[in-house]
């Protein structure tokens, strides 16, 4: 009874000591600097905080305070600003260049400085990267008003030994999306009960950023702008600590690092980060949190495998990336097991492990500053003991998607040279482990339960062809894309125009000049043209536009084909005659027309709003293309007749008899039904399709073996499949697969959907290969039970119609380059697609 009635008091002490609850401890502070509360107008706690007040809050706080600056770093897709705040004593900050200069000495490996006690220690405190975890941007704006205000000789202390840089926000989109429903629904008086609407989001929630996207997974893939933003600035400074703040369910309680042993069998980074270091700031965790009474948990989950989280990326590039999950009071009071706990309980605790951050990087900051210089040391030491000396790549049909490898490599700070006619990266450069993680697969592993991905060989998302070198023959370095591409300029034609298909532009080209109102063709077989005084082979799905044939005269034609070029640079063709050296001839029956399509998307409740955001995403961004997307609340209504084409993507699809029959009936009148993941799972338990699923075989009779209780969770988790590359092989004369030079390609699985190959032998687009893996752990009796037999990508006749059903998700994360053309095709020529039969 004592301890519940110690959390009660702890959860709801705010209320009794309004915001000296978070500040008493640092009195005195300076009176001509406002507080939270007195710029706000309300206690911290008492309200979610706007993006834009937290901004101009810190616009406030580097007017008038001589220990504050701000720097604007960038801006969200909806054009919220993202802010630092740089803070540390007046003469640090004068100072700032020179002391920048010092600092990044310790990150050369070239550098011999030992100043390790005379630089003061640079920290990144880092927030609120999931929106709908709001309590550590709250934090933030306390946290930045001490150390601008406070004159405690201990904050006077830490400026003097820290350039603290906080950035309040990483998810400005996300955060007002779910302030703005969490005010919205207050109530007052407050209202626990976890029923409650304002602990009850309504999708898709604010975790996630414009497009549905985790930033806390794009670190590694920087697909979006505030992840290349914070990429770029992350690497003109290269802070010591960074600091990484979320919040978990409800029931719990505060978890800090040390984190769950790390899954890989032998870690990249050094074991002085995750073993030492970790200890090191956990232990004066544990001391600050004591003194407040929280009660917390450290090692049992949160392993740092994936290294492309917040607290994970920093501990690839020499500081140290911390870890905190407060239990989230979804709102601002809710009920739980142990009383009720409040929205300025989780800030404190959010605030107090802020402060403890500086307070033990100042503490440690020599010992910090010498391993960032070892760490960096130590890549170049380690490069030279491989017996690889870099990675050679590149891809003669696709150089559009060669130069979104490049600007990921670069963004990293990885060193890319020209090779010949292809690309190299030596091993020996201060980024090694970053060239580890773009290349290196895996197939053992120490632990098998993850709390992501297993695999993140970056290669392989772009389905780049690389091969480890034990010698490089370096040409010049690339340090930019800007001028990577190369295409011959297009010559104008009174015939025709070919535009090669193996592009990853070239959907974006065909949707270009769809909408300007050409008539394009597609070949379905491949040909040999004649291009001025040279033959060109072209591969299955090069798109053709007779110009005799359009609505434009000739010289329109050639206006748009050759904005196309200049847009999207690809190679482009002016052909003069329809007689082709080899194969098809241009007035060929396997030459024909495509539609523009027209493309709805379910949303809402029940579907998994990543990969929602994911086709979203592609389609606006890289082929500006629109797609409706309708509500799931909507369907009844909807008329399904005006679109062609209709995706379905993981989720949980409770429809009724009478809603599966309208769709099933749209597909039958010759429509495309595209379904990704569970969707897949869905279309073929309802029997929307005549395909199956792998299951396993269940022996009613055998008796289980007993296992220890405790470790039930542990041994589950090693049967799930959390995320790995497998090897897919694809029929490259299908539709489906058109634009790809090699049957072979990378597949990132996530999920347990196996599909067995269809009955039919025309069906199966894609089927792991038959040594199926790449990358990740996935245990044997997954892959000789489910991968091997299972097919990856079918296409289902139904009626006049088809659906098309991915097991696995072509478009992951923004990232996976080499299976989007999958999805795009499926876009373009599904409702050309035949499934021929012997009916």
């Amino acid at each position: 009874m004592f301890k519940r009635l110690l959390l009660f008091t702890l959860f709801c002490g705010s209320t009794l000591y309004g915001q000296d609850y978070f500040l008493k401890k640092f009195h005195p502070f300076n009176s001509t600097i406002p507080s939270p509360e007195q710029f706000l107008g309300y206690g911290i706690g008492e309200h979610h905080t706007r993006h834009d007040l937290i901004v101009a809050y810190f616009e406030k706080l580097a007017e008038i305070s001589d220990r504050v600056s701000i720097h604007y770093y960038g801006k969200t897709h909806e054009g919220r600003k993202l802010v630092i705040l740089t803070i540390t004593s007046p003469e640090n900050l004068t100072n700032l260049d020179e002391l920048k200069r010092q600092h990044l000495a310790f990150t050369d490996p070239n550098s011999m400085a030992l100043n390790y006690n005379d630089v003061p220690i640079f920290i990144n405190l880092s927030y609120n990267v999931h929106g709908n975890e709001p309590s550590s941007a709250e934090a933030a704006l306390l946290t930045a008003y001490t150390f601008a205000a406070s004159n405690n000789p201990e904050i006077l202390g830490y400026l003097k030994n820290a350039v603290i840089f906080v950035d309040p926000t990483i998810n400005p989109d996300g955060r007002d999306r779910h302030t703005q429903y969490a005010n919205a629904y207050q109530g007052n008086p407050l209202v626990a009960d976890p029923q409650d609407a304002e602990h009850n989001e309504y999708w898709p929630g604010g975790r996630t950023n414009h497009y549905w996207f985790d930033l806390n997974r794009d670190w590694l893939l920087a697909i979006n702008p505030e992840s290349r933003a914070k990429l770029t600035w992350y690497h003109e400074w290269y802070p010591n600590v960074v600091t990484d703040f979320h919040e978990m369910g409800t029931q719990s309680s505060y978890f800090f690092e040390p984190m769950k042993s790390n899954g890989s069998l032998d870690p990249i980074m050094p074991k002085e980060n995750y073993k030492d270091l970790n200890n090191m700031f956990g232990n004066q965790f544990a001391k600050a949190l004591d003194s407040i009474g929280s009660l917390y948990f450290t090692k049992e989950v949160f392993d740092g495998t994936y290294p492309g989280y917040g607290s994970s990326y920093p501990d690839l590039q020499g500081g140290l990336g911390l870890l905190f999950e407060q239990a989230s009071s979804r709102g601002h009071k809710q009920t739980t097991a142990f009383g009720e706990i409040t929205f300025p309980f989780t800030i404190r605790n959010q605030y107090t492990s802020g402060i403890t951050t500086v307070k033990t990087a100042v503490k440690n900051k020599a010992y910090m500053r010498k391993y960032q210089q070892d760490f960096f040391k130590s890549a170049i030491v380690n490069a030279g003991k491989s017996k690889i000396k870099g990675y050679i790549f590149g891809d003669a049909h696709d150089q559009n998607r060669i130069k979104a490898f490049i600007d990921k490599l670069l963004i990293h700070k990885i060193e890319v040279y020209r090779s010949k006619d292809k690309f190299a990266v030596p091993t020996k450069q201060p980024q090694y482990r970053m060239v580890q993680t773009m290349f290196e697969t895996y197939s053992k592993y120490r632990d098998s339960v993850y709390y992501d991905a297993s695999a993140w060989s970056v290669a392989n998302f772009y389905n780049m062809k690389y091969k480890p070198a034990t010698s490089l023959d370096l040409e010049a370095q690339i340090t930019t894309t800007d001028d990577l591409i190369s295409v011959s300029p297009i010559q104008k034609s009174n015939y025709a125009y070919i535009i090669d298909w193996d592009d990853y532009n070239a959907p974006a080209a065909l949707n270009y000049l769809q909408k300007n109102g050409l008539t394009i063709s597609s070949s379905f077989k491949p040909f040999t043209a004649k291009v001025g005084a040279y033959s060109k082979s072209l591969n299955y799905g090069a798109l053709v536009i007779p110009v005799s044939l359009q609505k434009k005269d000739a010289d329109a034609v050639y206006k748009l084909v050759k904005a196309a070029q200049e847009e999207f640079q690809l190679p482009m063709y002016a052909i003069n005659s329809g007689y082709s050296l080899e194969g098809i001839d241009l007035g060929s029956p396997f030459i024909t027309p495509i539609k523009k399509p027209k493309i709805a998307m379910f949303i809402g409740d029940g579907v998994r709003s990543y990969e929602a955001g994911e086709v979203w995403h592609l389609l606006d961004k890289r082929v500006h293309m629109p797609i409706t997307k309708i509500p799931m609340r909507n369907f009844d209504k909807m008329k399904l007749d005006e679109y062609k084409t209709l995706v379905m993507v993981s989720g949980k699809y409770g429809f009724s008899e009478k809603q599966q029959d309208k769709i099933k009936n749209w597909v039958n009148k010759g429509n495309t039904l595209i379904t990704i993941g569970s969707a897949s799972t869905w279309a073929i338990e309802k029997k929307l399709v005549k395909e199956k699923l792998i299951k396993p075989e269940k022996d009613t009779l055998a008796i289980a073996i007993r296992k220890p209780y405790v470790d039930a969770g542990e041994n589950l988790g090693k049967e799930s499949v959390g995320g790995v590359i497998l090897k897919m092989d694809i029929d490259m004369t299908h539709p489906l697969a058109f634009g790809y030079h090699d049957s072979s390609i990378p597949v990132y699985k996530n999920n347990t959907v196996w599909i067995a190959p269809s009955k039919n032998e025309y069906a199966t687009v894609g089927k792991y290969a038959a040594t199926p893996h790449i990358d990740g752990f996935l245990t044997k009796e997954n892959i000789e039970d489910y991968v091997k037999p299972s097919a990856s990508l079918v296409v289902s006749k139904v009626g006049a119609g088809r659906v098309i059903l991915f097991a696995d998700n072509p478009n992951f994360r923004g990232s996976w380059y080499g299976t989007n053309r999958l999805f795009l095709n499926a876009l373009f020529f599904g409702d050309k697609i035949k499934v021929p039969s012997k009916d």
